[in-house]
């Protein structure tokens, strides 16, 4: 309930930044519009004629290169991060450069923002000055008794008029946060990379990482095995070998055998211990018999009270199991760490894909902490590093967490890979 309230509470608060947007991305708002119009109008004024093709082809060109201004006001007031689709390759030649502009997916979805932002500024820049006209209603009837001579009694709108001031300006700001959600989402789907360039990307990303992850591991094991485990078994060895010199000594001296033999068992079992911990976190052992005995064991160890809902009629690839595992393990940590919390819940289940075929397995996190939780860089959550784990098995994170809380943080990666 806690959690509901705060919620709500949310959608009642205005970031500076949000209030800015409204007021200052009018004017690109009328300006990208008012292009993306005009382009528009010449392109299918002239599109029987032979410059027709040409002049889309530069409105196109020209729509690319308004979407980065757009892009850094929405980052800079909003707070949304926009990827660069980044250039595009231009052919040699007029016919293929033409070409390739018109079949540029960017530059029209780019054009579509254009468009699409000219009646969202517009209402946005409409809303932010409401409280303007609430001051006018709220002080209607004083107004109205300073403005007019003579005597006015009071009526039916010296009441009305002041409460209409009050629901509007108290629908200003949840419109403001409203529009402005508005905005970053449309800024998000039409001015960033195409989906099929962002995955190529994004899986571009995680493999990258995840052969650096991997390389820096081995080099880390080579290290250790060549400093470490190798020098202990070098020591056995030469243990082994004074037993041996000692064994063929005609005088031999049972005590001092038995002190070689009993450091040689001591060096063996120093040797194997640290093997151990070289090698663990390759696959964890809590896996060995499979999610249905791993995370309740999770679950069980964690700090914070966890309610476990385990739902898998098939159990996943060995690879998925390790990354449900880490993604588990290392939301649980951050219950218990960050949150707060004073109940968490854990859910794994199967989830149907649009071809009916259910083959993603969805793991859910919520808790009832303070939220805030971020998947950015350096806030000691992990969930950046987390979000690169999923992507290199082609799964997303999602993070849902306001202030207050309450928290739930997902992942959907593939069942079979």
């Amino acid at each position: 309930m806690g959690g509901t309230v705060r919620r709500r509470w949310w959608w009642w608060t205005v970031r500076p930044g949000e209030w800015g947007f409204a007021v200052l991305g009018l004017a690109p708002a009328l300006l990208g519009g008012a292009y993306a119009l005009a382009a528009l109008y010449a392109g299918a004024l002239l599109s029987l004629t032979v410059v027709g093709l040409p002049v889309v082809a530069t409105a196109l060109t020209g729509a690319r290169a308004l979407g980065r201004p757009h892009r850094r006001l929405v980052r800079l007031l909003l707070g949304a991060e926009v990827p660069d689709p980044g250039r595009v390759v231009r052919p040699p030649g007029a016919v293929a450069a033409i070409r390739t502009a018109l079949t540029d997916a960017v530059a029209w979805r780019a054009l579509g923002y254009l468009l699409l932002r000219l009646p969202l500024g517009l209402t946005a820049a409409a809303v932010a000055l409401l409280p303007l006209g609430c001051l006018w209603l709220l002080g209607f009837p004083l107004w109205l008794r300073l403005l007019e001579d003579g005597p006015h009694p009071a009526g039916p709108l010296d009441l009305l008029a002041p409460l209409l001031g009050l629901t509007v300006l108290a629908a200003t700001a949840p419109a403001v946060r409203l529009l402005a959600e508005a905005d970053r989402r449309l800024a998000r789907q039409l001015l960033g990379p195409a989906r099929t360039q962002q995955r190529v990307r994004d899986l571009e990303a995680a493999r990258h990482t995840l052969l650096s992850a991997g390389s820096d591991r081995l080099r880390r094991l080579e290290r250790d095995l060549h400093d470490g485990t190798q020098a202990r078994l070098v020591a056995v060895a030469i243990t082994l070998s004074l037993a041996d010199d000692v064994l063929a000594d005609p005088h031999l001296d049972p005590m001092r055998l038995r002190t070689l033999v009993g450091r040689a068992r001591n060096q063996t079992d120093d040797t194997i211990a640290e093997l151990r911990v070289l090698t663990r976190g390759l696959r964890p052992t809590g896996l060995d018999g499979g999610l249905a005995e791993a995370l309740p064991a999770l679950a069980a160890g964690c700090a914070v009270p966890v309610t476990l809902r385990l739902d898998l009629p098939r159990g996943p690839d060995e690879a998925v199991e390790q990354t449900l595992w880490y993604c588990a393990a290392e939301l649980l940590t951050n219950v218990t760490r960050h949150s707060a919390a004073r109940t968490a819940e854990l859910t794994v289940e199967p989830v149907a894909t649009t071809t009916g075929t259910g083959e993603l397995v969805r793991l859910t996190v919520r808790d009832d902490g303070r939220g805030g939780a971020t998947a950015g860089p350096g806030n000691g959550t992990g969930l950046a590093g987390l979000a690169e784990r999923l992507a290199a098995v082609d799964g997303r994170l999602r993070i849902d967490s306001p202030p207050g809380g309450p928290t739930t943080v997902t992942a959907e990666l593939p069942a079979r890979l």
